[in-house]
């Protein structure tokens, strides 16, 4: 699948209901809506099952949209952390400071 490649399976699926699937799946069912007002049947109560069959199709491409860009996200992230491991030079360990390194001594004013 040009998609998704098929190193993706490797990561773990996506949650049902995430903000991707839900967001699509609105904007099926408005694009339904004004597919009605548009050739002037009532909006809501005319074409339930088209309604129906466009929010599930906008919630099935929100699932895969989301899964797109959960492995364009962990592709990134261990290109990132190769380069790091390849380049330690550039990625120091800073000390640690304690707290009381940091803050200034506390002089009260009266």
């Amino acid at each position: 699948m040009v998609f998704l490649p098929d190193e993706s399976r490797g990561l773990p699926p996506p949650p049902i209901v995430n903000r991707n699937s839900v967001w699509m799946g609105l904007v099926g069912w408005a694009s339904a809506l004004v597919d009605n007002a548009f050739n002037r049947r009532p909006v809501i109560r005319a074409g339930v099952h088209r309604q129906v069959l466009y929010a599930t199709v906008g919630w099935c491409v929100g699932y895969y949209i989301g899964k797109r860009a959960d492995y364009i996200h962990a592709k990134r992230d261990r290109d990132l952390m190769e380069y790091i491991r390849q380049h330690p030079e550039d990625f120091k360990e800073k000390d640690k400071k304690i707290l009381a390194e940091v803050l200034e001594d506390f002089h009260p004013i009266r």
